[in-house]
């Protein structure tokens, strides 16, 4: 009989303020492996949201200042006896890859493969096809490891008027909304121009999210009323059944959660023609179009709306998307796979070219 793997000593790293996609990504794979009975720990800031956001069996170690922080991880991963470190987003990565063979430090690319951050880690998880494609030069191992959507909160389920009730919408009102943070790599401001353009007079476009871009946002959405900027919203699965469309006008994205999200609440989708929703949306029931298109985008949306509008609301379905490759329990024991592959080459010795 074989007996089960020892349970691993886990930091994961990630160096934020705020809560969007690659910080939720940490946080709840954190809590998976945490419920699989492993140490976890996370390390960021002192003073971020994410040390409120921890799930109760994970430990979480605030840094007071981004000065030093190789050193500063280095200590907390030596104290701590971490057998593996892992690292999300850039920042979180560069530090990671300082530190000393005798840890496993892995990073996952929620952007993309950048050489200054991880051309020196022992391992990179992709999240897509395209980034595995793209990795010749890489020296280390790697994995292709979808994302998956994180189990509805309590809270981004909170039950209320809801989100068209809360617009004051009419019956006959189509609701169109985005998620993300208001940043330029989302395309926030071609949604608006393209919605402005050709979206049906009545219609209403809700943009969830907050970000360094409002103020340059603000002014596109004051010259068309129909446009709402909600800010961060804690309600994101609720106001996700709420929409009788989604869009992602990205620019660039690797693998966005807000579309696996408005997938699994069977939503319509709209895309930009970015690296991830290229490959999540394949074989799937959604629309594709060119990236910072806005005249095709702007159709796109006044086309999907017209055939929504032909079935009256009390006859219109979720749509049903193929989401078994997004699996949370299979992608974390794919993950905790690849760590002891790379503690096996750690202690070793052996080298970690594929």
């Amino acid at each position: 009989m074989t007996s089960a793997p020892s349970p691993l000593t886990i930091v994961h790293v990630v160096f934020s303020s705020r809560v969007a996609g690659g910080e939720r990504h940490c946080l709840d794979l954190a809590e998976a492996q945490a419920a699989l009975g492993h140490k976890v720990h996370v390390v960021g800031p002192r003073r971020s949201a994410l040390a409120g956001a921890v799930a109760p069996g994970v430990r979480y170690h605030g840094l007071a200042l981004p000065l030093l922080r190789g050193w500063r991880l280095r200590r907390v991963v030596r104290r701590l006896g971490a057998q593996v470190c892992h690292a999300h987003l850039g920042p979180a990565c560069k530090a990671t890859a300082t530190l000393g063979p005798e840890v496993a430090r892995v990073g996952t690319l929620h952007v993309g493969y950048k050489e200054h951050h991880h051309a020196k880690l022992d391992g990179v998880i992709c999240v897509n096809q395209a980034q595995r494609q793209r990795l010749s030069a890489y020296r280390g191992r790697h994995r292709v490891v979808y994302n998956w959507a994180p189990e509805p909160t309590q809270a981004s389920q909170a039950s209320g008027p809801g989100l068209r009730q809360e617009l004051g919408l009419r019956p006959e009102q189509l609701l169109v909304g985005s998620v993300g943070r208001l940043h330029p790599a989302k395309g926030f401001d071609l949604l608006m121009l393209a919605f402005s353009a050709q979206a049906p007079a009545d219609a209403v476009l809700a943009i969830l999210g907050e970000g360094k871009q409002r103020e340059e946002l603000e002014p596109l959405a004051a010259a068309d009323p129909r446009i709402r900027l909600l800010g961060f919203r804690t309600d994101v699965d609720a106001a996700l059944r709420s929409l009788d469309l989604f869009v992602s006008a990205s620019r660039e994205e690797a693998f966005p959660l807000a579309i696996l999200e408005a997938m699994r609440a069977g939503v319509p989708v709209i895309s930009t023609q970015t690296q991830g929703p290229t490959e999540m949306l394949d074989q799937q029931p959604a629309t594709l179009v060119p990236i910072e298109d806005v005249e095709a985008l702007g159709r796109a949306i006044r086309e999907q709306l017209e055939r929504i509008r032909a079935v009256p609301r009390e006859q219109r379905r979720p749509v049903a998307y193929e989401l078994s490759r997004y699996d949370r329990r299979q992608s974390v024991a794919q993950i905790l796979d690849f760590y002891r592959e790379l503690i096996d080459l750690t202690n070793g010795g052996s080298s970690h070219h594929v």
